[in-house]
């Protein structure tokens, strides 16, 4: 029980910059083409209360969601990971094998002390997300219902993952902020077609 007695309280502020849907194949075999959203966005967020001596480091990551096209009332929501990153602890570096004895001497060591302030401090701008979205059905153009959501997961060196809370425990608070505006993504660009006139010139040069 002695994690409760840390309060964790992260905030985070997240805004989509930019968005764009194209065609491509899912692998280099693939005759068919499927539609992938490519999404930037800006993210400022503090993460410093959720570290401690116990922290060893905690796994940050960016969701997109938005509403299934199934009728199926108790279908969920799509949702896909478009970016993430690791922020360690300091020490972790130096405490990959530690042992029972010195976890004590670490737990003696650490009272009193505090973390780095700036750590847990993510400042992003206009973002390019890691990973491209789509859907099963290969179409993702024009939905509607778009939002970006943060994330994160506490991984101690001693006891349990710890994921991202949905309601308030304790002195465990919910990220405050960390979602988008709700937004849609944009159709596929056609390609220009050729006007007749432009036609009949090239034409006339053969």
């Amino acid at each position: 029980m002695y994690r409760f007695h840390f309060a964790r309280t992260p905030s985070a502020q997240l805004e989509v910059k930019d968005i764009q849907v194209v065609k491509g194949r899912p692998h280099y075999y693939s005759t068919k083409k499927e539609e992938y959203a490519h999404i930037r966005f800006s993210l400022n967020a503090d993460f410093s209360s959720l570290f401690n001596w116990n922290t060893k480091q905690i796994f940050v990551y960016v969701s997109a969601s938005w509403p299934s096209n199934s009728s199926e009332p108790a279908t969920l929501d799509n949702e896909a990971v478009i970016w993430d990153t690791i922020i360690t602890n300091p020490s972790a570096d130096h405490l990959q094998n530690i042992g029972p004895a010195a976890m004590k001497k670490l737990v003696k060591s650490s009272k009193g002390k505090s973390i780095d302030p700036s750590r847990g401090i993510l400042k992003l701008k206009n973002q390019k997300a890691k990973y491209q979205i789509t859907q099963p059905g290969g179409k993702l153009a024009s939905t509607k219902g778009v939002v970006l959501n943060v994330h994160y997961n506490v991984q101690p060196w001693v006891g349990a993952l710890t994921w991202t809370p949905q309601i308030e425990f304790g002195r465990w608070h919910k990220v405050k902020g960390g979602v988008s505006k709700v937004f849609g993504l944009p159709a596929l660009k056609e390609k220009k077609k050729v006007s007749e006139e432009t036609a009949k010139k090239a034409d006339r040069r053969v």
